[in-house]
């Protein structure tokens, strides 16, 4: 069991943890002029807290709705407008989310919404409210329990600036959340301390009311170890090129980024609307200080360890607010990280239901000849109507290429099926990134060896999968602990494990990091890659190694009601790498299998797998390929 897996139990044990996920959500949804409610798992009822919405294809304000203020209470953070109410946009504060009214503004019939739930939390983020006094200057008290990294605030009851304060401004600054303004001389805010923010006299004049947003920046102390930061409020500055390199220490799910030394817009970023590391039009944007609609533009990367400002303003300096991507806790069933989903012959449009934001897919068409494709969210998905995707494929040395039929509306919750799929019989492996599960990593290459590439796993790899974006003819070279760091196999080929320390250097994964050598297709300089690493995570997924019989055995994978994904392939001679799913059917019978390294049509006729209620059982009559008497194989199994 992992330090982080003993803290969370006795976390568990005193009342629970919390973590990212319990207080910051990006959710996407349609709406449907009626009424509806997002499910985002966050409380606002019992703790309070700040939503804000944003239509995405229209021109439309911005809306925040907090909890401090009350149900129907609206603001424009791209406005110097009053509250204004209305009893139809956001109907009640949940204890696991919201619900939305028939109000266009934030449920107008099939647009698509983004939003962003900020829950009140310790070293997180806070929502204070108070009326002024006329006594001058003043200290307004805040529960953070840490001093703010940010905070904004605002007159609620006349037309006034979005007043915002910002940990990395000169002392003395301040700066509009509703403006392209640079960076001033602030006459309203002036800092802020670990119980309190201070205001100057204009921000506490007699007889007006006020709201303040306040964000922490790298408290520490947040979820399970004691040293866990979950939201950073800093500052960089770009080179001559426009580019710079920001260090978190997590890999964010959002980032909202301003120049402060020149004129510009707030820039809002998330991974649900697509956040990529790509350098082609992957990064879905929104401006918090302006009402336009959602674009597409390459101006940020996310990285294991923070985010690169790409392609911006030369030799400028930015302040940012960056929030940690989760989930941070470990699943605890296969059904939160893994979902088989198979389709028919189905229109365009046609929603799948995972349960979970999927953030790698491998769909491939039953009847063969396509082959198996590789869509995943750090590389660029669609979570729209607009289709496109980056892909890769399992049985093919080809480089990555842009499908522009693939991907639709990946939302929280699954997915819909787009032109490229929507009349096949088709299988969906789709899973989500999580601790201990499952993590994946881009990176470039340098050709140096021991170069050490940094993931957020959280335990050690077993599994790597690794493949070149930019190379064609690049292998996808596979490490497995069975086999060892000076072992390879290659998914699109038959091959044994073979030896060559140029892989991995000859150096075993750690929870932190992987290490490489020399060899091109894992390290070639200036080339881009991307790394699908898994784990045994206890009651959810298996990597593991065993010795064929040539008879009936079993395979305890430590599950309670058997494996819903099963992949082998034999180590110590030539053999396919063989994949079965619940969704098609792991049954006592036959059992259909289709092949990675393969084109080939699924294979129905056979029993090679069967259930069995702790993993799997290998059949007596499956082949050397599965199940040689002496053989060696290694597997990865799913709850």
């Amino acid at each position: 069991m992992s330090v982080r897996d003993v803290v969370q139990a006795a976390a568990g044990a005193l009342g629970g943890a919390t973590y990212i996920e319990d207080v910051f959500s990006t959710w996407l949804y349609t709406g449907n002029g009626s009424t509806q409610t997002i499910t985002n798992g966050i409380d606002l009822a019992g703790e309070g807290g700040l939503v804000w919405t944003k239509r995405r294809p229209t021109v439309q304000n911005h809306l925040l709705f907090d909890t401090a203020r009350g149900v129907g209470n609206r603001l424009n953070s791209n406005t110097t407008n009053a509250n204004e109410f209305s009893s139809f946009t956001l109907t009640s504060f949940n204890n696991n989310g919201f619900s939305l009214g028939f109000s266009a503004d934030t449920n107008a019939n099939n647009s698509t919404f983004a939003s962003w739930t900020f829950r009140k939390a310790e070293k997180f983020f806070d929502v204070v409210t108070w009326s002024g006094n006329g006594s001058g200057a003043r200290n307004i008290p805040h529960n953070l329990g840490s001093t703010p990294g940010f905070y904004t605030t605002k007159i609620t009851n006349v037309a006034s600036n979005w007043h915002s304060w910002h940990r990395s401004l000169s002392s003395g600054y301040g700066i509009l959340l509703n403006s392209t303004n640079a960076a001033s001389t602030s006459t309203d805010v002036a800092g802020a301390t670990e119980t309190y923010i201070s205001v100057t006299s204009s921000l506490n004049i007699n007889g007006e009311n006020y709201v303040a947003y306040i964000f922490a920046h790298n408290a520490g102390g947040f979820g399970l170890t004691g040293t866990d930061n979950v939201i950073s409020c800093g500052s960089f500055t770009t080179d001559g090129s426009g580019n710079a390199t920001v260090s978190l220490g997590y890999e964010p799910q959002y980032v909202m980024y301003k120049r402060s030394d020149g004129t510009g817009s707030w820039l809002m970023f998330d991974n649900m609307r697509g956040m990529t590391v790509n350098t082609t039009n992957g990064d879905a944007i929104l401006f918090a200080n302006l009402s336009d609609a959602e674009s597409t533009v390459d101006w940020i990367q996310p990285t294991a360890t923070g985010f690169n400002p790409y392609n911006i303003a030369w030799n400028a300096t930015y302040i940012y607010i960056a929030i940690r991507r989760g989930p941070m806790k470990t699943p605890e069933s296969g059904t939160e990280v893994f979902s088989p989903n198979t389709i028919g012959a189905v229109s365009v449009g046609t929603p799948v239901t995972t349960g979970f934001p999927v953030d790698l897919q491998i769909p491939t068409w039953r009847g063969g000849v396509s082959g198996h494709y590789v869509y995943d969210r750090l590389r660029g998905v669609s979570s729209s109507t607009t289709e496109g995707a980056k892909s890769l494929q399992t049985q093919s040395t080809s480089a990555e290429a842009t499908v522009s039929t693939a991907t639709r509306m990946w939302g929280n919750t699954g997915f819909q099926v787009d032109t490229s799929w929507s009349n096949s019989v088709s299988i969906f492996w789709n899973f989500r990134r999580a601790p201990g599960f499952f993590d994946e990593v881009c990176y470039t290459g340098n050709s140096v060896a021991g170069t050490t590439v940094a993931h957020n796993l959280a335990v050690v790899p077993e599994l790597m999968i690794v493949k070149s974006r930019s190379q064609a003819g690049s292998v996808w070279a596979v490490y497995t602990a069975p086999t060892g760091a000076t072992k390879y196999m290659r998914l699109e080929n038959t091959m044994a494990a073979g030896t060559a320390t140029s892989f991995w250097n000859n150096t075993s994964p750690t929870a932190s990091v992987f290490t490489l050598g020399t060899q091109s297709d894992v390290n070639n300089s200036g080339s881009t890659f991307v790394a699908y690493l898994f784990a045994t995570c206890p009651g959810v997924s298996k990597v593991g190694s065993y010795t064929g019989t040539a008879a009936t055995q079993q395979i305890n994978c430590g599950f309670t009601g058997g494996a819903r994904f099963v992949l082998i392939k034999r180590t110590d001679s030539t053999g396919d790498w063989y994949v079965w799913d619940s969704a098609r059917g792991i049954v006592a019978g036959n059992d259909p299998y289709l092949l990675l390294n393969s084109t080939a049509a699924e294979v129905t006729s056979t029993d090679y797998v069967d259930t069995y209620s702790a993993g799997f059982e290998i059949s007596s009559t499956a082949p050397a390929a599965i199940n040689a008497n002496g053989g060696t194989f290694i597997f990865l199994a799913i709850a």
